[in-house]
């Protein structure tokens, strides 16, 4: 399987507290790190799946079993294709 390189943007008002830390690793993001810019919660994912879409799919999954909404997902252009 591939590796995928993906941010999932919280919605907003979520924070980044270590009980939302333990809750996105206890509830599968254990690939991902979460992180706060500017007061917005991310999470960015290096996750392994046979298709970015499958990724995607899973992540969100992952990040709404933790309690959290997702705003929208941004992929770095430069990470996606073949020599990624």
């Amino acid at each position: 399987m591939k590796k995928h390189y993906f941010s999932l943007v919280v919605s907003r008002g979520a924070e980044l507290t270590d009980a939302v830390a333990d809750s996105l690793y206890e509830a599968g993001c254990d690939d991902a790190t979460p992180g706060m810019c500017e007061g917005i919660l991310t999470v960015d994912f290096h996750r392994e799946a046979a298709s970015l879409e499958q990724a995607i799919q899973t992540a969100i999954a992952d990040v709404h079993r933790a309690g959290l909404g997702v705003e929208r997902v941004e992929i770095d252009a430069e990470r996606v294709g073949p020599a990624a």
